[in-house]
């Protein structure tokens, strides 16, 4: 699923090919919206929250879209081939003079009122790489439950919004504790540097076209991905179990040697404690 920095990424784009110009093609391939037209009216922004995009048009419209696992929109100059999939996958298009915004495999796609935004995006937490970041509210938010393994609580939007399975880990390979810590057992101190640490790794990568946590060149992340290589900082063998997040289990990566906190036992199914839906 793709992460707050990649949604970061996948707004400024249709922002620059599609704000301030009039819709010359409109095209919603769902059923409830097969009959809306929004030709003639101009784009206003596109707003990214959390993992969600926010398309406003004139009139007081805004398109919401929600990427998922495999969802993409791809822009193309005009007279250009389409490369994003086969056309049954096309889900919205979005077109002007100059380029068409081409929206594959949405899972989530609605069209609404602006005022009501927050139905949709109203139940997510503190946005990493919004304007209404707060790393106390985060905390505050994340501390809640305390029993809750500290990845699963990273995963929950509910309470920061923008980070994925791939940021989980790393946090906790640079927090130096396993995802399945309870939160409340996290020490005071890391507990404190969380927030300012989480916000650092998705701004330091919001423009790059290659995610890294490392600094280094050819070693982008610390753990994610990476088992059973060797660990970059002590050489162990890095290690890999599903957690769950209240909706799926994910694969989850860490350092035996280097993060410090409970672990599934070898063979054990992944743990199903919590079952709440994490809201997207």
């Amino acid at each position: 699923m793709p992460e707050g920095d990649t949604v970061w990424q996948a707004a400024s784009r249709l922002h620059s090919a599609l704000a301030g110009k009039v819709l010359t093609r409109s095209d919603l391939r769902v059923p409830k919206y097969a009959t809306a037209d929004l030709t003639g009216r101009t784009v206003l922004d596109v707003t990214p929250r959390g993992k969600h995009l926010l398309t406003r048009i004139e009139g007081g419209l805004t398109l919401h879209s929600h990427l998922r696992m495999d969802g993409a929109w791809k822009i193309f100059a005009n007279g250009h081939r389409w490369s994003g999939g086969p056309a049954h996958q096309i889900r919205a298009i979005l077109g002007n003079h100059d380029t068409t915004a081409v929206g594959y495999r949405l899972p989530v796609l609605e069209l609404l009122r602006t005022p009501d935004e927050q139905r949709v995006v109203g139940h997510l937490g503190p946005d990493l790489l919004g304007p209404d970041w707060d790393p106390d509210q985060a905390l505050a938010n994340l501390l809640a439950d305390p029993a809750r393994p500290l990845g699963e609580a990273l995963l929950d939007q509910r309470n920061l919004a923008g980070i994925g399975n791939v940021y989980k880990s790393e946090l906790c390979f640079l927090l130096g504790i396993t995802p399945w810590l309870p939160v409340g057992a996290l020490p005071a101190d890391r507990a404190a540097k969380l927030p300012a640490l989480a916000k650092k790794l998705l701004e330091a990568n919001r423009d790059r076209p290659v995610r890294t946590t490392t600094g280094r060149r050819g070693q982008d992340l610390f753990t994610y991905g990476r088992a059973p290589r060797p660990c970059l900082r002590c050489g162990t063998p890095i290690r890999v179990a599903d957690q769950g997040d209240g909706s799926r289990e994910r694969p989850t990566y860490w350092c035996p040697t280097c993060q410090s906190g409970p672990v599934p036992a070898p063979g054990s199914p992944p743990t199903r404690r919590f079952r709440r839906r994490s809201p997207n």
